[in-house]
């Protein structure tokens, strides 16, 4: 058994206490929208989530985080903090990253810590950096010796779940029907995380207007069950 197999399974748990099942990252203006409204539309909806945003933004930044982590570089991880945070026009999507991230330091530096983790500490504490939850996944992937493809994978697992997990109750879905996308989602992933892995480093951030201008939306929705 690989020695890592155990703290990948415990990073990318999707009940970490990290308040992940509090956001929806924009699905339910679509929901309320009525663009995804059944399974067909949610399995759509999923897929070009993870192939045409996260591709592009939290996954490229787990594999950049998870390099610099290799380099210990401060300066260059505290710019790619910055970035990821520019890039991240809804304010409830950059702020529901931050607190993401924040919290699952919290969890994983009562286990263990390093260098590189204690600088980027220092730089959140100072405002230098706002502690991204792509960025702190990444870190501790690299921390915990984990194969940054499997990393990327587990990553993209857990945004996957989550997804299916807030459509089965906003749409709402049979828990049968979340788990066919979900099974159905395992080769996106796969051919996904192949992409991230040779992503051009200047196609890392490419807008996506509709996601975004749904999250904004989601702001002044009449009623809400999520933070984002």
């Amino acid at each position: 058994m690989n020695a890592y197999l155990g703290k990948l399974l415990h990073l990318c748990d999707p009940t970490l206490p990290i308040g992940g099942y509090s956001h929806s990252n924009g699905l339910e203006t679509y929901v309320q929208n009525k663009i995804v409204k059944d399974d067909a539309s949610t399995e759509v909806f999923v897929h070009n989530m993870i192939t045409n945003n996260i591709l592009y933004n939290d996954a490229s930044f787990v594999k950049l985080a998870y390099e610099i982590a290799l380099r210990n570089d401060i300066r260059e991880l505290i710019a790619l903090d910055q970035e990821c945070a520019a890039l991240k026009a809804p304010i409830e999507i950059k702020q529901a990253s931050r607190k993401l991230g924040i919290r699952l330091l919290k969890i994983f530096d009562r286990q263990t810590t390093s260098p590189i983790i204690a600088k980027y500490q220092a730089a959140i504490t100072t405002q230098d950096a706002e502690g991204h939850y792509s960025i702190m996944f990444g870190l501790y992937a690299a921390l915990f010796e984990i194969p940054i493809s499997e990393a990327i994978y587990a990553f993209l697992y857990n945004a996957a779940v989550g997804m299916v997990t807030n459509a089965v109750k906003l749409v709402p879905l049979s828990q049968l029907s979340g788990q066919d996308i979900l099974y159905k989602m395992q080769d996106v992933i796969q051919s996904t995380v192949s992409q991230v892995l040779i992503l051009d480093r200047s196609l890392v951030g490419l807008c996506n207007i509709g996601f975004d201008i749904r999250c904004m939306e989601h702001e002044r929705l009449y009623s809400r069950l999520y933070m984002s």
